[in-house]
């Protein structure tokens, strides 16, 4: 049982606080922005999402720059704890169709009442969305997602021809009308993927590994039965696997091999095994479908070259060459390159590429780190920084031993490395004219993406 829940700014402040048993101090959010913001226990300057403090448990996760907080003075699970977390901001996402700073002070008092039916004195009672209709009556107060910042090509969801839309359009609540009291029928799927890589000092890929997940939002009435197909070539365990290289689970070329996976509840694989079709009837708000894993070699977005040069006995010269091994139609957005420097660095000067735009370089002093931003990152492109470092003594040689790895951060817009598809998404019609629209998204990000010098 959890005694607080609590949602934390950046800055601090205190948009949502629900106090469940009154065993923990009414401080317990000051003091834990006060340890999170400046932790430096165990050599790391990041607080885990679970720490004791005082005898108190505190859990928290970070959604899009909201920290969601729960503490407790029990014996608590943490992993149960931070599922808890993560499912009490989807749920409010579900309901305020925007989460963010604004959206949670527009609607708090919808916010409580979710609060009050998803825990009772502690206790978790429901997070299904579905459920919750029951229950809760206050309408949200919808933000204008036309205010919120652009997402730029990553919010872009595409399917069947050219026929696009704005991410925006998923930010709606599963309780709101549309004005005039109409609610649009719509179905949106992401396949999202997460990408570990590490590269040796060679180039040579050591581990590789995707966290994929196929997510799912639904505004469609009467919970009508969908059908999603998948390959029909897809496999699932490594007994499957042979020797199809580089190219055999990338943009389908070949085979997409799953080492495992599982499914929502409401999924039905009564056909999965025969033509890798899954059927389910959507239950309301946002949910994973399915979620895979596949640590076949893949072909890498990103080629990471690292070059270090001494250029005097208190000089060296960097020179980073990063290339996109992703077709020319792709655009990767918000790339960012980092790399630990020696720590008698003292000072660096950069040299960016000549007409080129979009581009900054700095030097973080305080945790003595490169940082290379790219707004976006073209397929088949290459881009080349160069530093000059400054020592403040002399490094004898040892200067690869102190700089690196070389890690990247980043998202591909309509691109998975996997191969997985969705060949075709089938919503069981309740009359002819009932034509609900469907959209479907594929997203790549960098989960853990390292090159060791």
């Amino acid at each position: 049982m959890i005694s607080q829940f609590f949602v934390l700014s950046q800055r601090g402040d205190n948009i949502v606080f629900r106090d469940y048993r009154g065993d923990v101090q009414k401080g317990s959010a000051e003091i834990f922005f006060r340890k999170v913001k400046f932790w430096k226990e165990d050599g790391k300057e990041e607080a885990p999402p679970v720490f004791n403090l005082d005898g108190v448990n505190y859990f928290h996760v970070k959604v899009v720059g909201l920290l969601f907080v729960a503490t407790t003075r029990t014996n608590f699970s943490p992993s149960f704890a931070l599922e808890l977390l993560q499912r009490i901001a989807r749920v409010i996402k579900d309901y305020l169709g925007v989460l963010n700073e604004e959206s949670l002070r527009k609607n708090f008092v919808l916010v409580y009442e979710l609060l009050d039916e998803v825990v009772d004195f502690g206790y978790v009672q429901t997070t299904s969305t579905e459920v919750l209709k029951s229950y809760i009556f206050n309408e949200p107060i919808v933000v204008d997602a036309a205010r919120l910042p652009p997402l730029g090509p990553a919010a872009l969801f595409m399917v069947q021809g050219t026929k696009r839309m704005p991410g925006t359009a998923v930010t709606k609540s599963v309780v709101a009308h549309e004005p005039g009291g109409r609610k649009r029928e719509e179905i949106f799927v992401d396949i999202i993927e997460k990408i570990s890589v590490t590269f040796s000092s060679s180039g040579y890929i050591s581990t590789s590994e995707i966290d994929g997940t196929i997510q799912m939002k639904s505004y469609l009435t009467g919970n009508p039965e969908i059908k999603l197909a998948l390959n029909e070539d897809l496999s699932i365990g490594r007994s499957s696997i042979s020797s199809y290289g580089y190219g055999s689970s990338s943009l389908g070329a070949g085979p997409v091999i799953l080492d495992d996976c599982n499914f929502h509840e409401s999924v039905h694989l009564g056909s999965f095994d025969v033509d890798r079709t899954l059927s389910l009837v959507p239950p309301d708000g946002e949910f994973p479908v399915m979620n895979y894993r596949i640590t076949q070699e893949f072909k890498p977005p990103f080629t990471i070259n690292t070059l270090i040069e001494e250029a005097g006995l208190l000089k060296a010269e960097v020179i980073l060459k990063i290339r996109a091994e992703f077709p020319s139609k792709t655009t990767a957005n918000t790339v960012l390159v980092e790399m630990p420097l020696p720590t008698c660095t003292t000072r660096v000067n950069f040299d960016l590429e000549a007409g080129v735009v979009g581009q900054t370089a700095d030097f973080k002093e305080s945790n003595r780190k490169l940082e290379w931003n790219l707004k976006k990152f073209v397929g088949g492109s290459e881009h080349t920084l160069r530093a000059k470092l400054n020592f403040s003594q002399e490094l004898h040689g040892n200067i690869t031993k102190e700089a690196g790895p070389v890690s990247m951060s980043f998202t591909i817009p309509m691109y998975n490395p996997s191969g997985l598809e969705v060949k075709y998404l089938q919503i069981a019609k309740k009359s002819k004219t009932h034509n609900p629209y469907r959209w479907v998204r594929y997203v790549t990000q960098a989960n853990s993406y390292v090159a060791r010098i």
